[in-house]
């Protein structure tokens, strides 16, 4: 591939038009209301009663210039990488011996996810740690998601993303020594560059594994069940994986017309994927969870999302060991499960496993004090 790439880093500031805004508005007025589902509860998906009191919400009462004021605090940049522009945050500790750490988010979350472990990484002595836990902040839309440009070309897979991410940790920002952290997709980019063994990634940090073995003599009921917790995510839980991975097009004209659409394509997963007693505000709050919907609503990344899982639709969760340095948090009320043994046997050089019993699926989004404590014991005295 020829690229036109410099070393050039610019400053990036959120900032959506005001027509856009208006816009979304308008929409949510003239939405075509589905039917009534037919079962109780969220069975078929989100119930059209919640369905409205969100779409309400977000037209009446959400902010997101509140939202653009909080993420401009801290400072973005852009970058181009294989003729792709990468948006990114760039935060560094005040403290002098801070190791720098790379967040990677994952589906169907955005940078936002990440946002409220910030301050707790670059200002430990502040948060419930020590300065000598702090570290610098690199936080990459990936391609095809938020402010990172849309890939005009096939071939942005997971191993192309890691890649460009190892570029932007090594050559647009310099670091020699920095450390890595990604659940759900992101995960799999965070071990991709862990096989890669990049010249300065010393070791990283997952949330979820990517050891699950095809199939099992002998299972031990721990096994069992982790597997049966595998299968069900791959099959009922994912009809938005094969919609995706195989009409990436086709859902991108309803993503990106209808903004209820949009809406409840996300709110669907944290109804399933947070720690909740029936209800996503348990673990989130409507703000908070709209903050990502508009996130994903204005920068207009429906198709290209999409795109990604087209790209890697051959994806296997089998990777093979893991040679490098590898510190592993687990909650344990995840879609995914993920037995010790198993970890074990895919990170041989595992440094550190924990459990918890609080938090889903979205970790650092949901339990984000849980997320850095853990991400300091396992990267402590490296």
């Amino acid at each position: 591939m020829q690229t036109n790439d410099s070393a050039a880093v610019e400053s990036f500031t959120l900032h959506i038009p005001q027509g856009d805004i208006d816009d979304l508005k308008q929409r949510i007025t003239q939405t075509r209301w589905a039917d009534k589902e037919v079962t109780d509860g969220s069975f078929q998906g989100t119930p059209l009663s919640i369905a409205q009191k969100v779409a309400s919400y977000w037209k009446d009462e959400y902010d997101w210039r509140r939202f653009e004021r909080e993420v401009n605090q801290y400072p973005q940049y852009t970058t181009k990488i294989d003729n792709l522009s990468i948006h990114f945050f760039h935060i560094r500790s005040k403290e002098p011996n801070a190791k720098a750490i790379l967040l990677t988010h994952g589906w169907p979350g955005s940078f936002v996810e990440f946002l409220k472990c910030i301050p707790l990484l670059i200002d430990p002595a502040s948060n419930g740690g020590r300065s000598d836990e702090a570290f610098h902040v690199v936080i990459p839309s990936l391609p095809g998601w938020g402010f990172t440009e849309a890939p005009k070309e096939t071939g942005w897979n997971m191993e192309h993303t890691a890649k460009a991410l190892v570029t932007l940790m090594e050559q647009r920002l310099g670091y020699e020594k920095w450390f890595a952290q990604g659940g759900d997709y992101g995960a799999a980019i965070t071990t991709l560059m862990a096989q890669m063994r990049p010249k300065g990634l010393v070791a990283i940090h997952l949330n979820l594994l990517l050891s699950i073995p095809k199939a099992l003599e002998n299972p031990t009921d721990e096994e069992s069940r982790a597997l049966e917790a595998f299968h069900i995510t791959q099959n009922e839980m994912s009809g938005w994986k094969w919609i995706s991975s195989t009409r990436p097009q086709t859902i991108a004209y309803l993503l990106s017309d209808s903004a209820v659409g949009q809406a409840m394509w996300i709110y669907d997963k944290y109804q399933d994927w947070t720690d909740n007693s029936g209800d996503p505000v348990d673990a989130l709050t409507l703000d908070e969870m709209l903050d990502n919907i508009s996130a994903h609503w204005f920068s207009r990344s429906a198709g290209s999302i999409s795109r990604v899982f087209w790209e890697d639709r051959h994806f296997n969760f089998d990777f093979g060991p893991v040679e490098m340095p590898v510190a592993i948090l687990v909650f344990e009320k995840d879609i995914f499960k993920h037995p010790k043994k198993w970890a074990e046997k895919g990170y041989p050089n595992m440094i550190h496993f924990h459990t918890v019993n609080k938090g889903k699926h979205f970790g650092a989004f949901e339990r984000p004090e849980i997320l850095v404590k853990d991400i300091r014991l396992g990267f402590a005295n490296r």
